[in-house]
């Protein structure tokens, strides 16, 4: 199989960024390491996978970092470039990459990635879908750091945390994109998205009355193709980089 890893700006005014003095929050260092650098060896190292594609504005962006710079001149990596959004990203990413094979989609800011987590992850992909996703149940996360604000999706009588961890199965995950890329565009007009998804599902989810199973079917109705959640127990792989918070979290959990 193939990876993509998005990676691209977003925006001069990206607080972790200008933070650090750095154009992509995907460059920023952690524990003295660029995160895309540290996702890209996590990926490189996990068996099975053979190219790897990172979606990001411009390949001189790759060239800050010499490590990243070495692999895109061996062809190791290829640069896809980034759209006005990730939603954008991804379809178009799609439209380009030769998706005969699966493919691994994750994100730069996602550090704690190893090869295990990847691994256990595609293990456990279900075979019949055109899209996996995974979820990591929130005790899992809440035990393993309780001091640490995650956001939570209750679905049924659970919660779940997102894992920026997704295996396109087939070609058909193409209009999981364009789906997504449609409801982004409603993202600042609520009741537009609302009748986009359809009320009442909403309400079953704000209800608790439909769970992770039940909710992936109904977006694959919508999406028209098969999505399936696979739950990942690993506390870690629920754990990106969005706010200092987050940073000082990863470095701390690196650092033991």
């Amino acid at each position: 199989m193939n990876a993509l890893i998005l990676a691209g700006s977003r925006g001069p005014d990206d607080p972790m960024a200008k933070a650090a003095g750095v154009s992509h929050k995907a460059l920023l260092p952690v524990a003295g390491v660029p995160m895309l650098l540290r996702v890209v060896t996590a990926v490189r190292a996990t068996p099975g996978i053979e190219r790897i594609h990172v979606c990001i504005e411009d390949a001189r962006v790759i060239a800050q970092v010499p490590e990243l710079e070495a692999l895109h001149r061996a062809g190791t990596l290829d640069v896809v470039p980034a759209a006005e959004s990730p939603a954008a990203s991804v379809a178009a990413a799609l439209r380009r990459i030769d998706l005969s094979q699966p493919l691994l989609v994750t994100t730069g800011d996602h550090p704690l990635l190893t090869p295990a987590i990847l691994q256990r992850f595609l293990e456990a992909a279900p075979a019949a879908c055109d899209l996996a996703v995974a979820l990591a149940p929130s005790d899992v996360v809440s035990a393993a750091y309780p001091g640490a604000i995650r956001t939570f999706y209750r679905l049924g009588k659970r919660r779940f945390s997102g894992c920026n961890l997704f295996l396109v199965r087939s070609p058909n995950a193409a209009r999981v994109a364009e789906f997504w890329r449609r409801m982004e565009a409603h993202r600042k007009r609520p009741l537009r998205l609302i009748w986009e998804i359809g009320p009442l599902a909403l309400i079953k989810v704000l209800l608790g009355l439909m769970d992770a199973g039940q909710a992936f079917a109904y977006l694959s109705r919508k999406a028209g193709a098969t999505i399936r959640h696979v739950e990942l127990p690993i506390a870690e792989a629920a754990v990106d980089v969005d706010k200092p918070a987050d940073l000082e979290l990863v470095e701390r959990i690196l650092q033991r």
